[in-house]
């Protein structure tokens, strides 16, 4: 995976999604090693194509990755809808009712317009377990597309064979798991924003984030090695997508070493899990 790989290192990966990329918005992800607390960062790609997409998921292992987009849909929508009680079962039968992404927007506000208000966009456990945040709901289709993205990235994970922790069997040398960088980022931050801005206090907020990073000073017990220019880079791109992917880079490191990529015991199948959450 983009190289030989030492000896005792890990190849790990991040990917900060998008459920129709472009050159405008591109899939962007982040590759890097592990040895002992040290993240070696390799490099970034943009992928400007769902089958570019599929192409690095294609890539032999070993290799675990951390991908910015639900694994799971929540439990009380899947019950209702009779999708099935696995991963792969859900997918599977969602696609067939929804053979077009927009068909999964119709169906979740049909189930939606027959529910009181504040009770249609429902979460998964992992979506409100991290205390002073959530994360989106997998059923949003408008604004933050987080719906199409669980669409469009969790059956080409299944379909390329990939092993999801506690959720899924597949090659196991090729491992995925949930990421999600707003967690890390909320760890370093707080809610500052430092996405999709050139304004100078995102510009800083960006900063403290890769120092931050590099110095180790999260939770997660790791430290980033940076070459000066792919931090001037992670700094200056105004969108966050290239620092997201490199926080999940992170998630993804510290999954690595951690039996079944550090999820708990008694996952929803149905629902997944946030790594390190």
């Amino acid at each position: 995976m983009g190289g030989s790989v030492p000896a005792g290192a890990r190849a790990v990966l991040g990917v900060d999604f998008s459920c129709a990329p472009s050159r405008r918005k591109p899939i962007t992800a982040a590759r890097g090693r592990l040895a002992g607390g040290v993240l070696r960062l390799d490099g970034v790609q943009a992928i400007e194509s769902l089958a570019g997409f599929e192409a690095l998921l294609a890539e032999p292992g070993p290799w675990l990755g951390a991908f910015d987009f639900p694994f799971g849909l929540p439990r009380e929508f899947v019950r209702a809808q009779g999708l099935g009680g696995t991963t792969a079962e859900v997918i599977a039968a969602l696609q067939r009712r929804c053979p077009r992404r927009m068909d999964f927007r119709a169906l979740v506000d049909a189930w939606g317009n027959g529910r009181p208000a504040g009770q249609r966009l429902v979460h998964r456990r992992a979506d409100v377990a991290m205390p002073g945040l959530h994360s989106t709901s997998p059923l949003q289709t408008r604004y933050v597309p987080v719906g199409f993205m669980y669409y469009e990235g969790l059956s080409r994970l299944v379909a390329a064979g990939l092993t999801l922790p506690r959720l899924h069997a597949g090659d196991p040398a090729r491992v995925a798991v949930e990421g999600y960088p707003g967690l890390l980022a909320f760890e370093l931050i707080g809610r500052r924003s430092y996405k999709n801005s050139l304004e100078p206090d995102r510009l800083i907020a960006r900063k403290d984030i890769v120092d931050a990073l590099e110095q180790g000073r999260t939770r997660l017990a790791l430290r980033l090695k940076l070459g000066h220019a792919q931090r001037e880079a992670l700094v200056d791109d105004a969108s966050g997508d290239r620092l997201d992917a490199v926080l999940c880079l992170m998630q993804a490191a510290w999954a690595s070493t951690r039996p079944e990529g550090g999820l708990p015991e008694g996952v929803d199948p149905v629902e997944g899990w946030i790594a390190t959450a």
